[in-house]
């Protein structure tokens, strides 16, 4: 028997009407087509299967090889921007002690030529490794007949060990060179910087440019700081001079493309603004282009490196050497090449090394320290020149009043 079919209610809208459809005609319906995925939505599906993927990978030991060589850098380039401190007595002491030679072989995994090493050192004696193992395998009979034994003559590295001596001991008395000649060069611009400040604080006295010959001092104190950040890499210019010059005169240096001219500028013009004779004027405008001669020598260390042939040189003088150590070693030493190329890679290139970092005299140096102890200098003389002055006066008006009293008068 068939059921009736009941109907909506009258009160319904049409809208709620229209909207009911039985449950067996929506099973009979098709499936809307999904929607088609914008280029957007695929490159972002994309990166998120390729990115789910790489991280399901094995790691690569090719990134791994390639991220030693990063770490080692990393850790020298932290080296170079260590702030470096000057010797004290018990430093020295410490330096000459007949207890540092333990000490520093028990540091020798914090210093940073050391561990900066780890990948030229790693690779040849890895390769000593192979080397030993293919040789072993020849003799033992693993290979077929017609793989060569991997040996030589040692006569060529007897013959050409002297030139690779001179090559490390020119290139390291090169690089010392110009390291001894950027040292000069700033304890030149430190004993002018003092006397400089010293001869501004004599010469000018009257009461009403000693605002001006405060910032004069300021200006003359900002100078070393100035050039000290032009030469090192990574230098934070604002930081340091926030304490030594005005807001105004800081952000005017920050904007100029050659900062240490720029401070030398004001140097400059605060000079044409007091008033001196020309005697005084002259003396402390000489000190200017010893500032200039200082910022010519920086910036030629900084510029012009040893020649880059000769570094080349000596670079591939010493990959060609221990990649063929192993095999004239063979003969004589067998798997004792492995540890011999150790040490003979560790030694040589340490010594390439350090000729490399002192190359670059400024990283080297304490340069903060002597800007630090060249300001209190300077500040201490501005504290005790009020204080000295007044004792010499004294001193002078006492002597008078002595005079007066021997020759009778009240």
């Amino acid at each position: 028997m068939r059921k009736p079919t009941t109907t909506a209610p009258s009160n319904l809208s049409s809208t709620s009407s229209s909207s009911f459809t039985p449950k067996t005609f929506l099973k009979n319906l098709p499936s809307p087509p999904p929607p088609k995925p914008s280029s957007s939505t695929r490159a972002t599906r994309f990166r998120t299967l390729c990115s789910s993927s790489s991280s399901s990978k094995p790691p690569n030991p090719i990134d791994f090889i390639r991220w030693i060589p990063d770490w080692a850098d990393e850790i020298k380039e932290r080296g170079m921007r260590r702030p470096r401190a000057l010797y004290t007595h018990d430093q020295w002491r410490d330096h000459r002690s007949s207890r540092r030679h333990l000490r520093h072989l028990l540091s020798s995994l914090s210093s940073r030529v050391i561990l900066s090493l780890v990948p030229p050192v790693l690779t040849f004696t890895s390769f000593a490794a192979v080397i030993a193992g293919y040789n072993s395998a020849v003799l033992i009979g693993w290979f077929p007949e017609g793989f060569p034994l991997m040996r030589a003559s040692a006569l060529p590295y007897q013959l050409t060990a002297p030139a690779l001596a001179l090559l490390l001991v020119f290139r390291t008395e090169a690089s010392y060179g110009r390291f001894d000649e950027g040292r000069k060069a700033w304890m030149r611009v430190v004993s002018v910087t003092d006397d400089f400040a010293r001869t501004a604080m004599g010469v000018v006295g009257s009461e009403e440019q000693l605002r001006l010959k405060r910032a004069l001092l300021d200006y003359i104190m900002a100078f070393p700081v100035a050039l000290k950040c032009h030469v090192i890499y990574g230098s934070d210019l604002k930081h340091d001079l926030q304490n030594v010059l005005e807001e105004e005169d800081l952000a005017v240096v920050l904007s100029s493309r050659h900062r240490p001219r720029c401070i030398i500028e004001f140097i400059s013009q605060s000079l044409r603004l007091l008033k001196l004779d020309d005697t005084k004027r002259t003396a402390l405008e000489s000190k200017l282009s010893c500032f200039h001669e200082g910022i010519n020598v920086c910036e030629q260390i900084m510029g012009i490196p040893i020649p880059l042939s000769y570094t080349r040189l000596t670079s591939r003088f010493l990959v060609l050497w221990h990649l063929t150590l192993p095999i004239i070693l063979w003969d004589d030493c067998a798997w004792i090449v492995v540890p011999a190329t150790f040490i003979s890679a560790a030694s040589l290139f340490c010594i390439e090394e350090v000729g490399v970092l002192i190359e670059e005299p400024f990283a080297m140096l304490a340069l903060d320290e002597l800007c630090n102890l060249l300001h209190n200098s300077i500040r201490e003389a501005i504290a005790f020149e009020g204080l000295i002055q007044s004792r010499v006066l004294s001193k002078v008006n006492k002597a008078h009043c002595e005079e007066r009293s021997c020759n009778g008068r009240p």
